[in-house]
């Protein structure tokens, strides 16, 4: 019988050489996986960091926004204080507007304050279109081109106050600062002359020309910045003062002022470049909420402001918006 061939001693040394892996695995589960990890290649899976939870009442980043390392969440925006009293801006007196030459949104017609007596009196020119022909213009002189006697009605809105009540075209005349803003007494806007075929529409601020406006653009848009803040800190103060359902009629007010201001003013010559309607129309709403609020507009709180130096505009290809025109800028 031959003898049999030999086996592998290599398959007898697997047994040996796995109970001395054993025997020199470190004491302990964990040292023991390392190890085996380590002499088979085995690259076990990082485990994802621990979420640390924010404590309770701390503020919660929103989705999507990566955290700063030592960046703290933004304080929330705090209301902008009321203040304690009305803000009064510098009133105005007619005694400035004695004597000057006013036009309506400083193009067309004639208005001119005049004294007589212990009285005041005004010679108005209406500009108008002819009732038979829309397209033609016309005028008219109220009182037969006599001056017409004003009755003052004080400062019930902080500013002085004339009305024509008698004219053809009764009117209501609130003094400002360089010029008169005027509305009708009547409910419409216009009033119509069928004898001299002429419609008017008065309404609006009677002023200087623009070409004498546009070099104080700077110092309009100083005033301007305080103007609109006296505005809004007055409308805040009557919101805090006011029952509670008398508060929606005054914040509804409050929305309706700029586009009051924007149809007011919007055709005065150059108003764009110069702002000079807008600024008047604030001032004197400023004024009104102010002697609303019970304060004495003798006195003024605030002082103007120095004017900023004027930014030059791009240049406009093709026709300037601004010339000839009363189209206002947008806010």
């Amino acid at each position: 019988m031959p003898p049999s061939p030999p086996r592998p001693t290599r398959i007898l040394l697997l047994p040996a050489l796995a109970a001395g892996l054993v025997l020199a695995v470190p004491a302990g589960p964990a040292q023991a996986q390392n190890f085996l990890e380590r002499l088979f290649g085995i690259k076990p899976e990082r485990a994802p960091p621990p979420t640390l939870r924010p404590p309770e009442g701390a503020p919660v980043p929103p989705a999507g926004v990566p955290e700063e390392p030592g960046q703290s969440a933004p304080e929330a925006a705090r209301p902008a204080p009321v203040p304690r009293a009305p803000v009064v801006l510098k009133a105005v007196s007619e005694d400035g507007l004695i004597g000057q030459d006013l036009q309506l949104n400083g193009t067309t017609g004639s208005l001119k304050l005049e004294r007589a007596g212990t009285g005041t009196t005004a010679a108005v020119t209406l500009p108008g279109t002819k009732i038979s022909q829309p397209t033609e213009s016309c005028s008219v002189k109220l009182g037969g081109g006599k001056p017409v006697a004003l009755t003052s009605s004080g400062k019930p809105e902080g500013v002085p106050r004339f009305e024509a009540p008698a004219a053809e075209c009764p009117l209501r005349l609130d003094v400002t600062e360089g010029g008169v803003l005027v509305t009708t007494l009547d409910a419409g806007q216009t009033c119509t002359f069928s004898a001299a075929d002429c419609t008017t529409t008065p309404v609006g601020l009677w002023g200087p020309p623009a070409a004498t406006l546009i070099p104080r653009a700077a110092e309009f848009d100083a005033a301007r910045g305080v103007a609109d803040k006296s505005v809004r800190d007055n409308y805040k103060l009557m919101t805090q003062r006011a029952r509670r359902e008398d508060v929606r009629p005054i914040v509804a007010e409050q929305a309706a002022f700029s586009a009051d201001r924007e149809q007011f003013c919007r055709s005065y010559a150059r108003e764009g470049t110069h702002g000079f309607c807008h600024l008047r129309f604030t001032e004197n709403r400023s004024l009104a909420l102010a002697t609303r609020l019970g304060a004495n507009t003798a006195t003024p709180t605030v002082t103007a402001a120095a004017p900023r130096r004027a930014r030059p505009k791009p240049a406009v290809e093709g026709m300037n918006p601004d010339v000839g025109g009363g189209a206002a800028e947008p806010e």
